[in-house]
C-alpha cells in the first residue's frame, strides 16, 4: 500500500501507545480457556484448525505469486483485470459463491513527465528504472513511468529549495534561516513522514512544485548492498505512491461518502478536496544528485544530510529547475473479487477478510505476498466445506483493487454497502504485504485477547516457539540492550509479566479504514516482517518475484504462518458460541490514552511557562541595553484551562462497567449454553459494539472519519492519533475545540458503556 511497510506492527513504540495496564486485565493469561467457546467446543475448534492447517501448501503460494506478479499490475492494466478473473475462478472452484464487483474511479495516469536542471550545468532526469540482471520482469513493457498519483498537472520553472523530509518542523527550520519557498520548487527526501504530506505542506507554504527523492541513507546503499547484489534500492530506483489528502477522506476523490457506481453523483475536479494543486514527481537519488549539487545557500543541518557524496545545501539554487507533469484525468474500472460462504446458524453476522491485489508495478511483496496467503485460507476453507463443515456465521473474502492509489476498492465497496455492513459485519480482518520475522497485529483493542490466544497457538517457522513468544523475546532483548530507550525498557517490563501483549492502534494506510474508521466495524491488520529486505524496492519496478524469492520469504513459510493466524481468527470468529471480543482490554487501553492526554496538557503548560520566562528575559535585556536589541522568542497563545474531567469520568465508569461484564461473562463461560434467542441478542450487541465508538458528525474538518478513538493524524499521514478530536486540537493549540471534543468523546464513550451494561444485564438473566 501507499504507506511504508517497514514497521513491525507490534513495535515497542506501539506498545507504549496502547495500554500498559492490559497485562492486568481480568483473564489476561491463557488459563481462561478459548475466548467465546465452551471447553467442549474449544476442543472441536482446535481439531478444525488442525484440519485447516494441513491443507496449507507453500508451493501453491509460490505458484500463485509468480503468476500474479508476472506482468505490470497497476490499476487499469490488463493484468490487473486478469488477476481478478484468475481469483474469481479459483474461489468458485473451491466452493465459494463469488463475483467481481466493478467500480469506476478517477485515476489520473501520466501522459508526460519531465524534469531538467537549467543553467550552466544542465541535466535531464532519466525518470526510468532500468533492467536489472537477475530480475526477469524488470525489462517488461506495460508499466507506467514513476509518478505520484493525484498530484496536479503543471509546467513550472523555478529555483529549487531543499526541505529535508518536508515535515512541519523542517519548514520552521527554513524560516529560521530566512529561506522562503514561495514561488520555488521544493525537493524533499522520502521518510520522516507520509509522502502525501510533503507536497501538501510545500503547497501550503507557497511552492509551485514538489520533488520527492529516495536518499540512500534511508533505503539504499547506506543500509546494505543494492539490488541485485542485495535487497536495497539501486541508483535509479523510484518509490511511486499516492499523494491524495487521504486524511480528509480516502477512496475516489470525486465520490466522498458514496460508492463510485455508474449512477453516482460526482464532484467536479476543482471541488475534490483531496486533490493537490501543484505538480509532484518522485525521483531516484541518481536523478536527485545533480539537482542537490546545484543548491547554494547555507549548509544543511547535520540531521538533514543524507548519504550522497556531496555537501547538502538548503538553497535556493542559482539555476532553475523545469518540471512537467501532464496526466490523463479519466476514470478507470477497478475489480473487487468478493466471495461468500453463507453461515449455517447465524448467517446475518458476517466475518469479512480482505487483502488487495493491485500493485504499483508487479507488486510481489506489496501486496501479493499477503494476497496469496488469503487465497490459501480460502482454499483450505473450501476443503473444510467439502469435508462437511459449515461456518455458523457468514464468511466474506475480498481481494480489493485500487488500494495503492487511495484505498479505492475497499472504500467504494464499504460505502456502497454501508447499511448492510453496519447491520451484519462484526469483524474485518486485513492484511497487506507479508515478509518474514515477527508477527504484527493492530486494531480494535476488544480483539486483543483473541489475537494473543491465536498467536500463542501458531508456531514460528524459524524458532519453533509460538509467534507470540518470539515477539516477547525480542522485546526483552531490545529492552535490556545497553543504551536502550525508555520506551524499549518499558516494553520489556510488560513482556516480562507474561500474558497478553497489547496490539497497536490503527491509523490508516490500508483497507481497514473504511470498515473501522468510517463504519465502526471492529477490525484487525495482520502481517509478518522485520527480517526481510523489502524496504528498498517499496513501490518500485523491482518489487518482483525474483526479489521476493531472495529477500522476502523464500520458502513461503511465513505466508503459511500468516494464513494460519488470519485463518484461525476467521474460524474462531465464525464458530464461537459468543463472539470472541473482550471489552475490558479496550477500557484498559482507553485509560492509558486519557492519561497520555493529561501528560500532553502538562507538557504544553510547562512549555508555555518557559516561553513566558524567555519573554521576560528578553524584556529585561532590552531595558538593560536598548542599543542591543535582541529578537524576542516566538510566543504561542496563552493556554487556558483544559477540562479533561468528562473523559476521566467516562473512562472510570467504563472500567467499572467492563469489570462487571467480565464477571457476568465468567459466570456463563463454563458452559456458554445460552438459549438460541438469548445468544443471538448477546452476539448482536457484541458485534455492533465498535459502532458505539463512532459519531455521525465525524471528526473536526473531516466528517468521513467517524471513529472517536482511532484515526490517522492530519499531520502524521498514516500514523495513528488516539482520541483524535481532543489530541489534535491540543497539539494545534485550538483550546476551545479541545474542550468541546473532550465532552463529545465522553458522550460517545457513555453510549459505548450503555451497551456494555445492556450486555451485562442480558448475561445475568436466567
Amino acid at each position: 500500500m501507499s504507506r511504508t511497510k517497514t514497521r513491525i506492527l507490534l513495535t515497542m513504540a506501539s506498545l507504549l501507545a496502547t495500554s500498559i495496564a492490559a497485562a492486568g486485565s481480568v483473564g489476561a493469561h491463557d488459563d481462561d480457556g478459548m475466548l467465546g467457546f465452551s471447553p467442549a467446543a474449544a476442543s472441536a475448534e482446535q481439531a478444525l484448525e488442525q484440519r485447516f492447517d494441513a491443507q496449507l501448501d507453500p508451493a501453491e503460494l509460490r505458484s500463485w505469486l509468480q503468476q500474479m506478479s508476472s506482468q505490470p499490475n497497476q490499476v487499469g492494466s490488463p493484468h490487473d483485470k486478469a488477476n481478478a478473473e484468475f481469483m474469481l475462478a479459483k474461489f468458485r472452484a473451491w466452493g465459494w459463491d463469488a463475483h467481481i464487483e466493478t467500480f469506476s474511479v478517477l485515476y489520473p495516469t501520466p501522459k508526460k513527465v519531465a524534469l531538467e536542471l537549467l543553467g550552466p550545468h544542465p541535466y535531464t532526469a532519466v525518470l526510468h528504472e532500468p533492467v536489472v540482471a537477475g530480475d526477469a520482469t524488470s525489462g517488461l513493457s506495460g508499466a507506467l513511468p514513476p509518478y505520484n498519483v493525484y498530484g496536479a498537472d503543471g509546467d513550472v520553472s523555478a529555483p529549487l529549495v531543499y526541505a529535508n523530509y518536508g515535515m512541519p518542523d523542517d519548514y520552521k527550520d527554513l524560516a529560521r534561516r530566512g529561506i522562503d519557498v514561495r514561488g520555488k520548487i521544493v525537493i524533499t527526501r522520502y521518510g520522516g513522514g507520509w509522502r502525501g504530506l510533503k507536497p501538501k505542506l510545500a503547497q501550503e507554504h507557497g511552492a509551485v512544485g514538489c520533488l520527492i527523492y529516495s536518499d540512500p541513507h534511508d533505503d539504499g546503499y547506506a543500509k546494505g548492498d543494492v539490488w541485485p547484489q542485495g535487497g536495497w534500492r539501486p541508483a535509479q530506483g523510484v518509490q511511486r505512491g499516492s499523494v491524495a489528502d487521504m486524511q480528509v477522506y480516502p477512496g475516489d476523490p470525486l465520490t466522498p461518502g458514496v460508492g463510485s457506481t455508474a449512477g453516482a453523483k460526482r464532484l467536479a475536479l476543482k471541488d475534490a478536496q483531496t486533490l493537490l494543486k501543484i505538480p509532484v514527481l518522485p525521483i531516484s537519488w541518481a536523478d536527485a544528485s545533480p539537482l542537490l549539487q546545484a543548491l547554494s545557500g547555507p549548509v544543511a543541518p547535520a540531521n538533514w544530510r543524507g548519504s550522497l557524496p556531496l555537501t547538502y545545501h538548503v538553497g535556493p539554487s542559482t539555476a532553475s529547475v523545469h518540471l512537467t507533469v501532464q496526466s490523463d484525468w479519466g476514470r478507470k474500472p477497478i475489480y473487487d473479487v468478493i466471495a461468500m460462504v453463507k453461515g449455517s446458524t447465524a448467517p446475518e453476522q458476517w466475518i469479512v477478510r480482505g487483502n488487495h491485489h493491485d500493485g504499483w508495478v508487479f507488486g510481489a511483496w506489496d501486496p501479493l505476498a499477503g494476497n496469496v496467503a488469503l487465497m490459501a485460507e480460502a482454499k483450505a476453507i473450501g476443503g473444510l466445506l467439502k469435508q462437511g463443515w459449515r461456518p455458523q456465521r457468514t464468511l466474506v473474502y475480498a481481494s480489493w483493487d485500487g488500494e495503492e492509489p487511495g484505498l479505492l476498492g475497499s472504500t467504494e465497496w464499504a460505502e456502497t454497502h454501508a447499511a448492510e455492513l453496519q447491520q451484519k459485519a462484526v469483524l474485518y480482518i486485513n492484511s497487506d504485504t507479508n515478509g518474514r520475522g515477527f508477527l504484527g497485529a493492530g486494531g480494535s483493542h476488544s480483539l486483543q485477547h483473541m489475537v494473543n490466544q491465536v498467536a500463542a497457538g501458531v508456531t514460528d517457522p524459524e524458532t519453533r516457539v509460538s509467534v507470540r513468544e518470539r515477539l516477547r523475546a525480542r522485546l526483552l532483548v531490545n529492552g535490556s540492550a545497553e543504551g536502550a530507550k525508555p520506551e524499549a525498557k518499558l516494553a520489556a517490563e510488560l513482556a516480562a509479566k507474561g500474558g497478553d501483549l497489547p496490539i497497536e492502534a490503527l491509523g490508516s494506510g490500508s483497507d481497514y479504514s473504511g470498515f473501522l474508521e468510517h463504519l465502526g466495524i471492529a477490525s484487525l491488520d495482520l502481517g509478518f516482517g522485520g527480517e526481510d529486505d523489502n524496504d528498498g524496492i517499496y513501490h518500485s519496478r523491482y518489487d518482483s518475484f525474483d526479489h521476493y524469492l531472495r529477500f522476502g520469504d523464500p520458502d513461503f513459510a511465513y505466508g503459511v504462518a500468516l494464513a494460519k493466524v488470519a485463518g484461525h481468527i476467521v474460524l474462531r470468529s465464525a464458530d464461537a458460541n459468543v463472539l470472541p471480543l473482550r471489552f475490558g482490554d479496550f477500557s484498559d487501553t482507553l485509560t492509558r490514552y486519557v492519561g497520555q492526554l493529561h501528560q500532553l496538557v502538562d507538557t504544553m503548560r510547562k512549555n508555555t511557562a518557559q516561553q513566558h520566562r524567555l519573554l521576560d528575559a528578553h524584556a529585561y535585556a532590552l531595558a538593560a541595553d536598548p542599543t542591543r536589541p535582541v529578537a524576542p522568542p516566538a510566543r504561542d497563545s496563552d493556554m487556558p484551562a483544559i477540562d479533561l474531567a468528562p473523559l476521566d469520568r467516562a473512562a472510570q465508569q467504563l472500567a467499572q462497567s467492563t469489570a462487571a461484564l467480565q464477571v457476568a461473562y465468567d459466570q456463563q463461560a463454563a458452559g456458554l449454553a445460552l438459549s438460541g434467542a438469548k445468544r443471538k441478542q448477546v452476539n448482536q450487541l457484541i458485534g455492533s459494539m465498535e459502532q458505539r465508538l463512532t459519531d455521525s458528525d465525524g471528526l473536526p474538518g473531516r466528517r468521513w472519519f467517524r471513529h472517536f478513538i482511532y484515526a490517522p493524524g492530519m499531520l502524521t499521514g498514516y500514523g495513528v492519533k488516539t482520541v483524535p478530536g481532543v489530541r489534535e486540537a491540543l497539539e494545534a493549540r485550538r483550546w476551545d475545540e479541545a474542550n468541546r471534543y473532550a465532552m463529545a468523546t465522553a458522550r460517545v464513550l457513555d453510549r459505548y458503556r450503555a451497551q456494555v451494561e445492556q450486555l451485562t444485564r442480558l448475561l445475568r438473566q436466567h
